[in-house]
């Protein structure tokens, strides 16, 4: 008989809040890897996407400490509501043809997607005992991107027999009643002071942080070594998918291919993620020696899907224009079902999907070796996603300004290129423990009050 977990072990506060994860970031994904938010026209789309992703770059980095001061619950709760308010935001653009509501969603959605994404960084890489950390991420990561398969069958069934280039409003409706279903579902996580790992040991000691403090570790963030080296990592872990969703999947796939697509681009996503857990937990191998295996995967991988795009790119150079025109890709957009023509791109978009998940997966993974400290977790993870922000924000704009698809393509492969050698760098410095987190001498003592933190008060991670 299968045992299930406590609910205060680590593994069940992964899993609920990759359920969280499932639902709101999840859903969001599904609706941008359709292109455009799922609209024919994608400047509304890439206009939000970037306002969005500059309130991110703020909340992001600063997010961490939101969440030192305020705890898990609310701030995950509070935040996957800005996810229902920007998918339902594309209903009324529907109705309206006016993207200014969608647009400033997006805004609010990135400050509620800073904090969220800190938060869960926090909570997958510092629960976790060290030579668990690889199959916690691995755990998170399927579970979030079973979201992105659902919210991809969803357009794919409901516009199955549709000619329309835009989503219906059934669509939207169905994100939104979910994403409000995972911000309720935030509320359910346990508060960080009562986790206890199997071993019996609490993954939280005492120490006192207010506004103050946070201001001040936010700084020190842009002058540690380690955070410069992988700057360029985080910038470009994101920044591929304004090209994959908009130039490629919105571009030579018709509309219910496209959600056709991102089924597997998202099951793809748990696929790469699971078996590379099983590398970044090989205790039979140091620390380093993983690390610079999954370094090799990940660069290689990513050279040859790269190299394949090109070939692919040189063929088109648009997808379908609000004027009326179709995509020039040869022989018109692509249907599912033409079996000879779909082949090759839908394989190859479905590895862009094995490749995302291996990035960001390693890049999660070398972050969490750095330390044990939770509250130094939860700034690193939103200084990666904060910096993440901002290339994403550059890569959005890109394709909004029109930037032709071949540039946007070659400067994706140069930037994995440059991102490769300080991550090289970090990799070949780890240690085989990272320090933990116990400070002066000893003194710290596990928490053992039962709220949440609040500000100017002892906080629990």
């Amino acid at each position: 008989m299968v045992s299930l977990p406590r609910y205060y072990s680590p593994m069940t506060q992964v899993v609920l809040v990759g359920l969280v994860c499932f639902l709101c970031p999840g859903m969001f994904n599904a609706l941008n890897g359709m292109g455009g938010g799922g609209q024919m026209d994608r400047t509304t789309g890439n206009n939000a996407n970037t306002a969005l992703y500059s309130t991110f770059i703020v909340f992001g980095i600063a997010g961490g400490s939101i969440v030192n001061l305020f705890g898990v619950r609310w701030t995950i709760a509070i935040s996957g509501l800005s996810y229902a308010l920007y998918s339902g935001s594309y209903i009324y653009l529907n109705h309206t043809g006016n993207g200014a509501f969608t647009i400033a969603a997006g805004a609010i959605l990135g400050i509620g997607a800073g904090i969220m994404w800190a938060a869960q960084g926090m909570i997958m890489v510092s629960y976790p005992r060290e030579e668990e950390k690889g199959r916690y991420i691995a755990v998170f990561w399927i579970i979030f991107n079973l979201g992105g398969m659902l919210g991809g069958i969803l357009p794919f069934a409901i516009n199955y027999h549709s000619d329309t280039d835009s989503l219906s409003d059934g669509v939207y409706i169905a994100f939104v009643v979910l994403e409000c279903l995972g911000s309720v579902l935030g509320l359910a996580l346990a508060p960080p002071s009562k986790v206890v790992r199997d071993d019996g040991t609490s993954v939280v000691l005492v120490k006192y942080t207010n506004a103050g403090k946070e201001a001040i570790e936010i700084v020190k963030l842009f002058l540690n070594p380690m955070m410069l080296a992988l700057l360029p990592m985080c910038f470009t872990s994101n920044f591929f998918y304004s090209y994959q969703f908009g130039p490629v999947n919105a571009s030579i796939f018709n509309l219910r291919t496209r959600g056709f697509n991102n089924i597997f681009y998202w099951g793809a996503q748990m696929v790469g993620a699971y078996v590379l857990s099983f590398l970044l937990d090989n205790t039979n191998m140091t620390r380093r020696k993983r690390g610079l295996i999954a370094f090799i995967i990940v660069a290689v991988f990513f050279n040859v899907i790269w190299g394949g795009t090109l070939k692919m790119q040189l063929k088109y150079t648009h997808g379908p224009l609000p004027s009326g025109e179709t995509t020039d890709y040869p022989g018109g957009l692509i249907d599912f079902l033409q079996h000879s023509r779909a082949a090759g791109p839908i394989i190859l978009y479905m590895l862009y999907g094995v490749g995302d998940a291996l990035y960001q997966n390693f890049a999660y993974w070398i972050i969490g070796s750095l330390t044990n400290d939770n509250q130094k977790l939860s700034r690193y993870s939103g200084f990666y996603k904060g910096i993440q922000s901002l290339g994403a924000t550059v890569a959005w704009q890109l394709d909004a300004k029109n930037v032709s698809y071949l540039d946007q393509m070659i400067g994706n492969w140069v930037l994995l290129g440059i991102s490769l050698i300080p991550m090289f760098y970090v990799v070949v410095t780890l240690k085989d423990h990272s320090e933990e987190a116990v400070f002066a001498d000893d003194k710290a003592k596990v928490i053992d009050d039962q709220q949440e933190p609040s500000a100017g008060t002892s906080t629990s991670y």
